[in-house]
């Protein structure tokens, strides 16, 4: 438990022992009102029986998907590895940004940055790694946006001797190389997306070389990579219902360092791109809402320049550009946007995970968007009084954080605010420079063409 002369003392920040990690993930689908809408075949509009999906996946993370069981025991060999990395991760009072915005208000948050990838991503890398290797994959694929995503797989590949291909959104690739000899360190290649090494990437460089990406062309890119290799399976770094679910180390974690000091949240904000860092967060806390329990709000922050849940629509898409995935029923831009290279690149996916857009959809949670010279403002204030320079991703909820802040400073009311800090942001240099200098460029949409795949 959280020491209780760590309270006494006024400490702020809060940790638990390691025989307090989580022993089972949390599976939100055990206590949803309704089923959510199943993935659909978009030959047939009929759902998709998790069977084909074993050739695209480790067979149990297909298993984890559908199941709705509301604890799903984590195995040992996972649970010495989040030892290593190190879990559990600290609990942390923002005590300087409160006092330099002089609110009345309590502000936690949890710190992800700690681990050697950098943020929240090892929670799932691991265990996808690990049901990989347990059932004889030699190479797993995948797609990553900022590199938090690739750096996280490419580690666990290492500690399970699998072998790891990575395509990068370009834009990022040439933003963040850092996050690219980091993924070559653990063992990894990684290609720039669109590649020459696909079909798909190849159409897309032929009308446009200089093409910025996207996590839904590398999306499409590491799946035909898998598709033309039997001993090959794919690993996705959020979206989907089990990526969320390993993330909810998180949230579990929270709730006992809060019931430690006896905190009860008004507030709980996260970043989604996604989807699963926030989910992670706030999912085991929303079970509580969903039984009636709490009243509390949930906020998710996004880019934008990526509206895909403050502008999106709630309908069936697919969750990769070229459209080889089943159609998913959530909140969508339409695959074919294309987002700009903003210097967040784990949030540039026209997308949502379907948790999250029921959710959202229902009312449970509410979604805000911000600008980069907002949220790159909100984290030099953050680094400046915490210490912490922020992933651009982070920097989103910190937006929210700070706003929320100053509202309770206006009106007097002293809420508790906690958000996930998804990452550091010590290889995203270059967003800081370019704000910094003053050559931050803010996009909206211009067209958004949204999908009619299944009618409404």
């Amino acid at each position: 438990m959280v020491s209780q002369t760590a309270l006494k003392g006024g400490n702020i920040a809060y940790f638990l022992s390691q025989d307090e990690i989580p022993t089972s993930w949390y599976n939100i689908q055990a206590d949803l009102p309704e089923p959510l809408p199943p993935p659909l075949d978009p030959k047939t509009l009929k759902p998709v029986s998790p069977e084909p999906l074993f050739r695209i996946f480790a067979k149990e993370l297909v298993l984890q998907e559908v199941s709705r069981e509301r604890f799903i025991k984590i195995p040992d060999e996972v649970l010495e590895a989040y030892k290593t990395i190190p879990r559990p991760t600290p609990l942390i009072r923002a005590k300087r940004l409160e006092e330099a915005l002089g609110t009345p208000a309590r502000i936690y948050f949890k710190w992800e940055g700690v681990s050697p990838a950098g943020s929240h991503k090892p929670n799932t890398a691991i265990p996808q790694a690990y049901y990989n290797a347990k059932q004889g994959t030699k190479r797993v694929v995948t797609e990553t946006g900022a590199g938090q995503w690739g750096s996280a797989l490419a580690m666990a590949c290492a500690f399970f001797g699998l072998k790891c291909t990575v395509y990068m959104v370009a834009a990022s690739y040439r933003q963040k190389p850092g996050r690219r000899i980091m993924m070559e360190t653990w063992g990894a290649q990684v290609f720039p997306s669109p590649s020459e090494r696909t079909r798909f990437g190849r159409s897309i460089l032929e009308k446009e070389p200089d093409h910025p990406g996207s996590l839904g062309i590398a999306i499409s890119e590491a799946l035909e990579d898998v598709l033309s290799d039997e001993s090959a399976r794919y690993c996705l770094g959020s979206v989907l219902n089990h990526v969320l679910m390993h993330q909810t180390v998180i949230g579990l974690e929270a709730k006992k360092q809060l019931e430690a000091i006896g905190e009860e949240p008004d507030v709980f904000a996260g970043n989604i791109g996604g989807g699963s860092n926030y989910g992670g967060f706030c999912l085991p806390f929303v079970a509580d809402k969903l039984k009636g329990k709490s009243e509390a709000e949930f906020v998710a922050c996004e880019s934008a320049a990526i509206p895909h849940t403050t502008q999106g629509k709630y309908t069936y898409d697919f969750g990769d550009t070229a459209g080889i995935t089943p159609l998913l029923k959530m909140l969508t831009l339409g695959k074919d946007y294309k987002t700009p290279p903003i210097h967040a690149g784990g949030l540039r996916y026209h997308g949502m995970a379907p948790i999250i857009s029921y959710l959202i959809n229902k009312g449970y949670m509410k979604s805000v968007a911000y600008t980069q010279t907002q949220v790159f403002e909100a984290a030099v204030l953050f680094a400046k009084t915490q210490g912490i320079i922020s992933a651009p991703e982070s920097a989103h909820e910190i937006r929210f954080v700070i706003d929320e802040a100053r509202r309770c400073k206006q009106t007097g009311e002293k809420k508790v605010i906690v958000f996930n800090h998804s990452g550091h942001g010590l290889l995203d240099l270059a967003g800081y420079e370019a704000y910094l200098a003053g050559r931050l460029e803010d996009w909206t949409p211009t067209e958004i063409n949204y999908p009619s795949y299944v009618p409404d």
